[in-house]
């Protein structure tokens, strides 16, 4: 799934008046209290959450503020290209304090002649149609601050973040040249049935009752969970522990995450070492994402987004069931939704896959909490729309959740700055073709760094 403002800057913020930060690095202010959200507070926009000053670096103009709840930072270069980069932060848990950070990217970007904008959004949670809203009024924000209008904008996102990037280059289509999701949540709800599929294979195979309450979730299910948990890991096994019955686990997730493809033993041992999430901590990672306990509504939605009514478990790719599969289907809970992805940016916004512009997204095919399966998902959606041309999905072999390095980010970026100008679609890789992702050198081409935990190296 960031910082704090000052009263001077909240001063500035309101006046929007086009001036740079001064030259002397700020001094880290407490938090204030946010206009628009009761409870919350929003962080010095002029500090990271470490307490270092956000300042101008090789010349360049920086602005910061507060406005309607949301901070934002904003940063051009002395040599501008004249144009903007907006960057949507992921998702950042429950907590009331809204914070903004610096991109990955951010020295590229001006290295390149790119401004820069970035917003905390007014709230936390899995609030995607706030970070549309507060990403694209950055839009507005940088003419105002630096009295200069960006001649195009390049929508980019990690994580949640690109959820917000799918969700605002649909929604505001003229806005856009061009965007860059990476690690992104570019399926919607199809996110949750996922972590619906994780938890209730292991119910299933390890023969345990689970429950998927209906909203609003009495807490004390939190802990009736963690007992069920509790009951289904010693057979399941953790991290390199992992049991035969756990391997078969993770044959079913591995086909629900994106289909059979290199490094993935050492995905769930790794994703199956880690813990949890709040408010589960003390469990697997995986099994503290179990929608149920939200009951299915991600924390934002009126009703359960998620549903496997209709999933077929399998744990190959085999077309042809097995007698343990068949199994499985039988015993596993089923789950039907009540509502559904929201075509407004209320709830969980919805991802139509019709995007106008050129869209190169990044996905480590290891990442077990936003899976490769999200760049299907989006390959197929975009493919039905006609606008299959217009995405761009590269594999990336890395474990980790956005494990990407600065120079793979930015040969993505490049590349699709490159597509835009010159119109000319850069390569990619073939994610909708199980053999090709299955292959032993999937995830080669655009990895540039060599990950030891990743498992075997990329053929010589």
């Amino acid at each position: 799934m960031d910082a704090q403002r000052s009263v001077v800057g909240l001063v500035a913020g309101i006046l929007a008046v086009p001036a740079p930060a001064a030259a002397d690095p700020p001094v880290c202010g407490p938090p204030v209290v946010s206009t628009t959200q009761p409870g919350y507070t929003v962080a010095d926009p002029d500090c990271d959450v470490n307490g270092t000053p956000f300042v101008p670096v090789n010349g360049s103009s920086v602005w910061t503020g507060i406005t309607d709840g949301a901070a934002y930072r904003i940063e051009k270069p002395a040599d501008w290209n004249g144009e903007l980069v907006l960057y949507a932060h992921g998702y950042r848990g429950l907590g009331t304090t809204v914070f903004v950070d610096s991109p990955s990217l951010r020295a590229h970007y001006l290295s390149r002649g790119f401004a820069w904008a970035a917003s905390s959004y007014a709230t936390n949670g899995y609030d995607v149609g706030q970070g549309v809203r507060d990403s694209y009024t950055l839009i507005d924000r940088f003419k105002e601050r630096t009295g200069l209008r960006a001649r195009s904008v390049y929508m980019t996102g990690a994580s949640m973040g690109g959820h917000v990037t799918a969700v605002a280059i649909e929604e505001h289509p003229q806005a856009f040249v061009g965007a860059m999701p990476v690690c992104g949540v570019l399926g919607d709800a199809e996110l949750f049935d996922y972590f619906l599929d994780a938890n209730v294979t292991a119910a299933a195979l390890t023969g345990t009752a689970i429950t998927f309450p209906k909203a609003p979730v009495d807490p004390s299910f939190q802990e009736v969970y963690r007992q069920q948990v509790a009951r289904q890991v010693p057979l399941l096994g953790q991290g390199a522990g992992l049991t035969a019955l756990g391997r078969t686990w993770g044959d079913f997730v591995e086909q629900r995450s994106g289909g059979t493809r290199p490094g993935f033993d050492n995905a769930i041992a790794y994703w199956s070492a880690l813990p949890g999430i709040p408010p589960l901590t003390t469990v697997p990672f995986l099994f503290g994402v179990y929608p149920g306990l939200s009951g299915g509504t991600a924390g934002i939605a009126e009703g359960n987004l998620t549903s496997n009514r209709f999933t077929l478990y399998q744990s190959d790719d085999s077309p042809w069931l097995s007698r343990d599969e068949l199994r499985v289907n039988r015993d596993v809970l089923r789950v039907d939704r009540t509502d559904r992805p929201s075509r407004d940016l209320s709830g969980v916004p919805r991802v139509d896959g019709r995007p106008r512009v050129p869209v190169l997204s990044m996905h480590t095919i290891g990442d077990l909490f936003v899976p490769l399966s999200m760049e299907q998902e989006y390959a197929r959606r975009a493919a039905l729309q006609g606008r299959g041309k217009l995405f761009v999905s590269r594999a990336v072999r890395a474990l980790g959740h956005c494990e990407f390095t600065v120079p793979e980010l930015a040969q993505g970026f490049d590349d699709l700055v490159s597509w835009v100008r010159t119109g000319h679609r850069p390569a990619g890789d073939a994610i909708l073709d199980r053999r090709a992702v299955a292959a032993d050198d999937f995830g080669c081409r655009f990895t540039l760094t060599q990950r030891p935990t990743f498992g075997a190296a990329c053929p010589a």
